[in-house]
């Protein structure tokens, strides 16, 4: 037999190839047409190639999707999909249609899967309809019969989990209706996740993501949204219009919402040919409401940040193992009233956990009742099989049913409400066997543990004593030994330091620096100039060269190059310390020792510090309320880092405008630890014989009499936000129709029941949440109170500053440094003194003011 085809079939075959290459040849690159289809092989590019739409395979998926995604960026970046809802399996053949009036998406078997979503259609297609790709990404169907033909359906109006500039997110007031966003399942797979973003119904100045279209949700301040864009409203319809990002000429810009329930704005630099994410909400994963899914609870500080609550386990430990929290956890024992013969009653409630955001919905359902006690409030969650944790706070007795969601590992701090959680009896049983093994155990590990610590604390005593003794000398040998480079930065000894310092050479520095001349000089502090230069590579740096006159000196040179984690010799820092390594601390580079010279290496701040732009009249315009709530929430995430998320707990002691740098986003970073203290994970307080710092942001215990601890950088926080909000300098405030300094004007205005006063004119009339502003005006007073227990700490205040509930904060009381006597001016010479505060703290300031 002949093995080779027939003639004939080898000219069907070509003649059939040629002509499906001269069909695809002929396609209108930019459109589809009734007599032009789309095929499964081929795609459309918009007129200027930005875009392109087509069918893809997202992931390891072996289904197809029609979707459009950008035409030149390497990794395929999808922005729309048409048949989410609907793949196509094993990627067979598929085409998109113009018929009836309408697009229509078939499979092979001639089935449709997809069609638009047209008003009215009819039983045939003009030959003037067309569906046209535009640079903009919007796929619209039009009557090109007519000049300026209205579209009568478009992709925008049906985005999936990306927003693009030009395209509208908000609600239509006639019917009620939402344009939202659905994120992705995963990245293989584009069906509709279990996040939607729209527009809050309750504010329109804000956004929500709901939980599988459930009433539970996660607040997204409109301030990042909104920032550089449009929202519009008219008797129709209220919406959101996105315009894109001005650095990458608004095309190439997108608002994504991720899997995971994150919203993010992304850019396109084409010079590092990456996304660069702009923003996000919220900005930890913990704030997404059931980011660890059912009865998980979230701890930002821990990797990972999900685990199940006491009595529970992965519900798919395998999703688990690859970061996939979404199925939540499953009890490991029925409740004792869920089984045959159980006893509810031996069912118990253990404590560890906390509500969301200091009143953040904990699950879909909830009920509250009056209640004497938390141990009636304990009956009566008990008594209800349904019932799985219960709070008490203030004879208010709050009980959830059914799955929980959102809890956080409790705090253990003053604004903590602990959550109980139901524990199932036969768990209780499991975790009491063994128990009286343990307790025995556990007192012998016990004293022997004491022992050796009166020891370690002998022997440390007498260390100290003589490390004080030699500590100068030490510092000495310690910067000769850098300047020979036996130390150099990096671990140029061969030794394990993993710092990523680096050390740069005097030459280095003066050629970046162009010899230290005036015109690259950035400013003058404590520490001495400020110069800006540039590095190998083109890399701005910012250089702080010490000064033979500089207050700060020496030590506070080796303070900075400790508290940044270069390992000091000698017992001068304690072990391996803390790299401050966070998106809210100005990043230290390396630095130079050499001859004389000391100098410091950071990253270069474009837009300088906060206090040019809050206090300078020229530049404040810069600063709407969006921008300084990002600094204010941003500040107080880099102290929450250095306090209690770093290896070793750090006290700035010089936290004030001037310190909080501004990069190209005016994003804040702290800057300046020459001044800081390390302290151990349980030390509390220190003293100190040498106060530094600034006066009006020094906490009253730390100026009058040395002590200082993490409470001292939340009094300086508290001040720092009343500036923000007023666009006012505590240090620089005199009026003589109102008391004295900031803080005393804040606490007036706050007890006449007007605190909205104390909003800086510059944006009072914009969009400002006057809410927000309140709630930040009741924050900065909670941490400028006189003593320092009663300031929160800096946990509690980045989780009040993203609370929406801000009645269950506690009420501010008088802060330090107020008087309700009357104020004492006393004119000498050229200066006013003037006596403000009931412990008699007198300070000076130029007249004229």
């Amino acid at each position: 037999m002949d093995d080779h085809p027939p003639v004939k079939l080898l000219v069907f075959q070509y003649a059939t190839s040629l002509l499906f290459l001269l069909f695809h040849l002929c396609l209108a690159a930019d459109r589809v047409t009734p007599d032009q289809p789309l095929l499964s092989n081929q795609t459309i590019v918009s007129a200027g190639g930005i875009f392109e739409l087509g069918f893809f395979s997202p992931g390891n998926s072996t289904n197809s999707y029609l979707g459009i995604w950008y035409s030149k960026i390497p990794l395929q970046t999808v922005v729309w999909v048409a048949n989410r809802n609907t793949p196509i399996p094993d990627r067979s053949s598929s085409a998109l249609t113009i018929s009836n009036g309408t697009l229509l998406l078939f499979r092979e078997s001639g089935v449709p899967i997809w069609a638009a979503s047209v008003s009215s259609s009819s039983s045939e297609s003009p030959p003037s309809l067309e569906a046209v790709l535009h640079d903009n990404g919007n796929f619209v169907l039009i009557d090109s019969s007519s000049s300026s033909p209205p579209p009568l359906w478009q992709s925008f109006d049906y985005p999936t989990d990306t927003l693009l500039p030009g395209a509208k997110l908000g609600r239509n007031k006639l019917t009620n209706e939402f344009t939202s966003l659905a994120s992705w399942n995963n990245a293989s797979d584009p069906a509709p996740g279990a996040y939607s973003l729209q527009l809050d119904p309750k504010c329109t100045i804000q956004f929500v993501t709901l939980y599988k279209n459930l009433t539970s949700a996660t607040t997204i301040p409109g301030a990042e949204l909104m920032n550089n864009n449009s929202y519009t409203e008219n008797d129709r319809e209220l919406y959101f219009t996105f315009n894109g990002s001005s650095s990458s000429g608004g095309a190439k810009s997108r608002i994504l919402l991720g899997s995971k329930g994150i919203v993010q704005g992304f850019s396109w630099v084409d010079s590092t040919s990456k996304w660069s994410l702009i923003w996000q909400e919220p900005r930890d994963q913990c704030r997404v409401f059931a980011f660890c899914g059912a009865f998980g609870s979230c701890d930002i500080a821990s990797s990972p940040p999900c685990s199940c609550l006491t009595g529970f386990v992965p519900k798919s430990p395998q999703a688990w193992s690859l970061r996939d929290y979404s199925d939540g956890c499953v009890r490991k024992f029925p409740l004792g009233c869920e089984t045959s013969g159980g006893d509810k009653k031996k069912d118990r409630f253990v404590e560890g956990y906390e509500l969301p955001d200091k009143g953040g919905q904990l699950t879909v359902g909830g009920s509250s009742y009056s209640v004497g006690s938390a141990q009636q409030c304990e009956s009566i969650c008990s008594y209800s099989c349904s019932c799985t944790a219960y709070a008490y706070q203030a004879n208010v007795c709050s009980i959830w049913s059914g799955e929980l969601f959102n809890l956080l590992k409790l705090q253990n701090d003053r604004y903590s409400q602990p959550v109980y959680t139901r524990l199932a009896a036969l768990e209780n049983e499991t975790l009491g066997s063994g128990s009286n093994l343990k307790r025995k155990l556990l007192i012998g590990f016990g004293a022997a543990v004491g022992s050796i610590a009166i020891l370690v604390i002998v022997v440390a005593l007498v260390s100290i004593t003589r490390r004080n003794r030699r500590k100068r000398k030490a510092a000495k040998n310690y910067m000769a030994e850098i300047e020979k480079n036996k130390y150099g930065i990096g671990g140029g000894d061969g030794q394990n330091n993993d710092t990523q310092l680096s050390f740069s050479s005097l030459k280095d520095v003066l050629v970046a620096t162009d010899n230290f001349s005036e015109a690259n000089k950035l400013g003058e502090g404590g520490f001495g100039p400020v110069y800006k230069g540039k590095l190998s590579g083109d890399q701005e740096v910012a250089m702080k060269r010490l000064s033979k006159k500089s207050g700060q000196g020496l030590e506070e040179f080796m303070n900075v190059l400790c508290a940044m984690g270069f390992k000091r010799d000698l017992g001068l820092c304690f072990n391996e310390l803390a790299k401050l390594q966070h998106t809210y601390l100005v990043r230290l580079l390396g630095c130079c020792v050499e001859r004389d010279e000391k100098i410091l290496i950071y990253e270069y701040m474009p837009n300088r510090s906060l206090d040019k732009f809050l206090f300078g009249s020229s530049e404040k315009a810069k600063l709407d309320w969006a921008v300084r709530v990002k600094i204010a929430e941003g500040v107080a995430q880099g102290l929450l880092y250095i306090h209690k998320y770093s290896r070793l707990k750090v006290i700035h002691r010089d936290l004030k405008a001037s310190n909080v740098l501004l990069d190209a986003a005016m994003n804040p970073k702290i800057s300046d630890f020459g001044m800081a203290r390390i302290f151990g994970i349980d030390q509390a307080e220190a003293n100190t014989n040498r106060i530094v710092g600034t006066y009006g942001y020094m906490s009253p215990e730390y100026a009058f009499y040395g002590q200082f601890s993490e409470k001292s950088d939340v009094f300086s926080y508290g001040v720092l936000l009343l500036e923000i909000v007023s666009g006012r300098r505590n240090t620089d405030f005199y009026d003589p129709e109102i008391p004295f300094s900031l803080v005393c004007w804040a606490w007036e205005l706050w007890k006449e029941g007007k605190p909205e006063g104390l909003i800086d004119p510059a944006v009072k009339d914009t969009c400002v949440n006057h809410v927000e502003a309140v709630k930040f005006i009741h924050v900065g007073l909670l941490c400028v109170q006189e003593v320092p227990g009663d300031r929160p700490t800096m946990s509690s205040v980045a989780q009040m500053l993203s609370s929406s509930d801000s009645q269950s904060f506690p009420l501010p009381g008088e802060p330090a440094f107020n008087t309700r006597r009357a104020v004492s001016v006393v004119e000498s010479g050229d200066q006013v003194r003037v006596n403000c505060s009931n412990n008699q703290l007198t300070m000076s300031l130029p007249t004229g003011r």
